[in-house]
């Protein structure tokens, strides 16, 4: 009966420690894409300040003389 019961021990374990390298695995994933997007939005917020001047007088160039 002993015997028994650590077998289903050492089978819960193994799966268990399985189980928990792959969330490993899954958080490792989340943060490299967290930190890919962190660069990205970055990079966008960057674009947007810098066309901010620029993009209203760009935007009066394009206004058609009729209006």
């Amino acid at each position: 009966m002993t015997e028994d019961r650590i077998t289903n021990l050492e089978i819960k374990l193994s799966f268990t420690e399985d189980l928990i390298d792959q969330l490993n695995q899954t958080i490792y994933k989340q943060q490299q894409q967290i930190e890919f997007l962190y660069r990205e939005l970055k990079s966008i917020k960057e674009q947007a300040s810098s066309s901010d001047g620029a993009g209203n007088s760009s935007a009066k160039a394009e206004i058609p003389p009729h209006y």
